[in-house]
């Protein structure tokens, strides 16, 4: 069968350098990556990379995602709030839910969710990110078990009435999803199931820079599931996005 190249989008507007080396990584004979940058950009002629300098990347970016001029899109050192705000407004959708795809430092992946502030705060939210991820886990080949996490242990109840709300929650999506309540163990969780509940977003947020910024752990990016194109979140303060450009490309093949 003939090979298949995709055309990722990368958006440079911080550390040009570290987005360079990331997409001469990810180049092969199916990934084509094109990086948007700002005005005044200085790019190297002849070094196998396509670049779109304008006065708006983030805007250059999701405009070319959602015409189908490129494939998929990685946000790279795109500032947040502006490029989440505007791919939100674009996509017509009210609110993004993202999903991160990490390794222990072991190499272990497993799926995290909600890792935004503003994701996963009612029952409903997680239920549907708990059903997005397994989605996701079947279509990169991640096992779709799935361990829920709250404030305690069971054997907190009646210290604190934040805990308790958080160990009922925990025990009713457990069964609402077929999932396990891991209580507080987030370590346990990350070693036995593919995809790992947070009890909110904030401590979800916690969670993913505690392992990729502190310890020994990697990010793959964090995948945008409510919306009809392929665009994987990063953070700015990530090493390297290869694997958010590998990810984006493998999402594009096996949409």
């Amino acid at each position: 069968m003939p090979v298949i190249m995709r055309k990722i989008g990368i958006g440079a507007f911080e550390d040009i350098n570290k987005v360079v080396e990331a997409a001469r990584e990810a180049v092969s004979d199916e990934i084509f990556v094109v990086i948007y940058a700002p005005d005044g950009t200085h790019v190297s002629a002849g070094d196998g990379l396509q670049y779109h300098i304008s006065p708006d990347p983030a805007k250059a970016l999701i405009d070319a995602l959602l015409s189908g001029t490129i494939d998929g899109a990685v946000r790279g050192t795109l500032p947040s709030g502006t490029t989440l705000r505007y791919l939100r407004e674009a996509a017509s959708v009210n609110h993004l839910e993202r999903i991160a795809v990490l390794e222990t430092p072991k190499k272990r992946k497993f799926l995290l969710t909600p890792v935004g502030i503003d994701e996963g705060w009612t029952i409903g939210d997680k239920l549907k990110l708990a059903r997005n991820a397994q989605e996701l886990a079947e279509r990169i080949g991640i096992d779709t078990t799935i361990g829920i996490l709250s404030g305690g242990r069971l054997g907190d109840i009646g210290r604190n009435v934040n805990v308790d709300r958080s160990l009922a929650e925990a025990e009713l999506l457990a069964r609402l999803t077929g999932g396990v309540h891991s209580e507080i163990l987030i370590e346990d969780a990350a070693r036995k199931y593919g995809i790992v509940i947070a009890p909110d977003g904030i401590s979800g947020n916690l969670i993913f820079r505690t392992l990729v910024l502190l310890g020994l752990g990697g990010s793959h990016g964090a995948p945008v599931v409510n919306i009809d194109v392929t665009f994987v979140d990063t953070s700015r303060a990530s090493v390297n996005y290869g694997n958010a450009l590998r990810l984006a490309a493998s999402l594009v093949k096996n949409k």
